[in-house]
Order: structure tokens, then sequence, then C-alpha cells
């Protein structure tokens, strides 16, 4: 294995790990600042209102977006270990 083929491995890994986790981070984002804008128009400080919305959207786009994300890792696997010889070199 060349330094050049292990670090395509590590970049194809990192891309993988980017492009699974960035939809549920923009969920969370954006609904952390909804409710944050809601708490500031209503002047509610209270912390679990806050958490509580948040945790809500992300089990909530985890199970709408888990068939697109198993795809995402089942390609990215199959690709890996479906091209073994070329790393044994």
């Amino acid at each position: 294995m060349t330094p050049d083929s292990a670090v395509q491995i590590i970049r194809d890994m990192f891309m993988a790990a980017f492009w699974l986790s960035a939809p549920l981070l923009a969920i969370g984002f954006v609904v952390g600042i909804a409710v944050s804008l809601l708490q500031i128009v209503t002047s509610i400080q209270d912390s679990s209102f806050n958490a509580v919305p948040r945790l809500i959207a992300f089990a909530g786009a985890l199970i709408l977006m888990m068939p697109w994300m198993l795809n995402k890792l089942m390609t990215y696997t199959t690709g890996i270990l479906g091209d073994l010889g070329r790393y044994a070199k």
C-alpha cells in the first residue's frame, strides 16, 4: 500500500463521516436557532425548553434519514471491502 492510497482511504473515510453527519447537524443548528429566537421573543429562559425540541428534531431526522444514511454507509463499505486486493499490495 502506498502512502497515496492510505491518504485516499482516510480522505474517503472523513468525507463519508462528514456527509453522514452534516444533515443532522444542520437540522440541530436550525432548530436551535429557531428555539433561541422563540426564547428571546417570549422571554422564557428555561434550559429544558431549548434541549427538548432539539432532541425531538434529532430523533425525527434520524428516523427519516436512516435509509439514506445506511445506503451511503453500505456504498462506502462495499467500496472499501470489495477492493481489498488493491490494498494488500
